[in-house]
């Protein structure tokens, strides 16, 4: 089985992943852990040989059990941050993500694995809940934009 393309050296650690941004009836699709208090993207990193589109339609096989064909690509996201609890605690974190709007197949799907299910939030609700990443009501808003970059920086000091 290929190895993600993730890496750690020392308090240093380094991802590449994908993300699905999968709207239907006027919702998104968040994963959420039954441990957790906040939702986060469909996605996952990607695995050494593989291309960012090969990994975004297994990522969503594997978190939902659904199959989805790509719209377009809609986000470089360029993450840096730092985690004060779970696995990452401790680390430096500097993440790649690339973000694909998926085409729409007209109907919300319920599924759970393992701790994971999937949860739906409505697109005029998302800023009221507790999402990861947190751009995506902005990046919802600017659809018409093309590929957007975004660049964000949570390391504490």
């Amino acid at each position: 089985m290929p190895a993600d393309i993730s890496y750690t050296n020392g308090q240093q650690r380094f991802r590449y992943r994908v993300a699905a941004i999968i709207i239907e009836e006027e919702a998104v699709c968040f994963i959420q852990n039954t441990t957790e208090d906040y939702a986060y993207s469909v996605g996952g990193a990607v695995q050494f040989g593989e291309t960012t589109e090969e990994a975004v339609l297994r990522e969503i096989i594997e978190e939902t059990g659904q199959q989805y064909a790509i719209d377009r690509l809609l986000c470089l996201h360029e993450n840096f941050f730092s985690n004060s609890s779970g696995v990452l605690t401790g680390l430096d974190c500097h993440e790649i993500c690339l973000y694909y709007l998926m085409k729409s197949k007209g109907k919300q799907f319920q599924n759970q694995i393992g701790n994971e299910q999937v949860y739906w939030i409505p697109i005029q609700e998302l800023e009221n809940y507790k999402v990861f990443p947190n751009f995506i009501p902005h990046i919802l808003n600017e659809l018409n934009s093309g590929v957007q970059h975004i660049i964000t920086r949570n390391i504490a000091q």
